[in-house]
C-alpha cells in the first residue's frame, strides 16, 4: 500500500495501472485504495487521488498512447500562444482509429506513420507529469501544413514569437521542411520575419 502510495505522490496524484505492473505491485491494492476514498478512477487504466486536479493532458496520452499532442495545443504548451486551446489538437499516425478520440471532439490530424515520431519530445503537463508533444520546429511544420484548418492570426503570432525564441534552430526547422515536402512555404515565411 505504502509504494503505491508512494507512486501516486511522485505522480502529482495520478496513477496508471502499468505503473503498478512496472513495480510488480497488484491491482488488489487500487480497489482497497478506491473503496477507501483515497484514490478515484478517471478513465480505463487511470486513477488519481481524492484531492489531486486531473491532468487532463497526461490522462488522454495515458488512454491512447499513441497520441502526440501537436497544432495549438503544442503552440499553447510551447508558449507560442496566449490562447488556451478550446479543443486539443492531437496527431496520430495514419491508419490509427480510436473511438475514445473522435467520441472525445479533439482535433485529429493524422501523419504517415514514418514521420510520426519526427521532432516529438516529451514535456511536463502544467500539472507535472510527462507527456508527449511535438518539439518547436516540427509544430511549426505542422501549423504550416495544416494552416487551412487553423486560424491564421494563431499561426502568424506563432511564427513570430517562434523567430525570436533564442533557442530556435532554423537548420532543424529546414529538414523538417524537407521531410514534409513543403520547404518553400517555410522559405516565404520565415524569410519574411528573420
Amino acid at each position: 500500500m505504502e509504494r503505491t502510495r508512494k507512486i501516486l505522490a511522485g505522480q502529482n496524484g495520478t496513477l496508471l495501472t502499468t505503473d503498478l505492473a512496472k513495480f510488480n505491485i497488484a491491482r488488489t491494492y487500487l480497489s482497497i485504495l478506491e473503496r477507501n476514498g483515497e484514490i478515484e478512477r478517471v478513465s480505463r487504466g487511470v486513477y488519481q487521488a481524492k484531492d489531486a486536479v486531473e491532468d487532463e493532458l497526461f490522462s488522454i496520452q495515458a488512454n491512447c498512447r499513441s497520441v502526440v499532442y501537436s497544432h495549438e495545443t503544442a503552440l499553447y504548451l510551447h508558449d507560442l500562444t496566449d490562447r488556451s486551446p478550446l479543443r486539443y489538437s492531437l496527431t496520430v499516425p495514419v491508419g490509427y482509429h480510436s473511438a475514445s478520440l473522435i467520441q472525445g471532439g479533439y482535433k485529429i490530424f493524422y501523419v504517415n506513420r514514418g514521420l510520426f515520431d519526427l521532432g516529438v519530445i516529451t514535456l511536463k503537463s502544467p500539472h507535472g507529469n510527462p507527456i508527449r508533444v511535438t518539439g518547436l520546429e516540427r509544430t511549426i511544420c505542422d501549423i504550416l501544413r495544416g494552416r487551412n484548418r487553423m486560424d491564421m492570426q494563431i499561426v502568424y503570432e506563432a511564427l513570430k514569437r517562434y523567430v525570436k525564441r533564442n533557442e530556435k534552430d532554423i537548420d532543424l526547422l529546414y529538414a523538417y521542411a524537407k521531410r514534409f515536402s513543403i520547404q518553400k512555404i517555410i522559405r516565404q515565411y520565415i524569410e519574411i520575419l528573420l
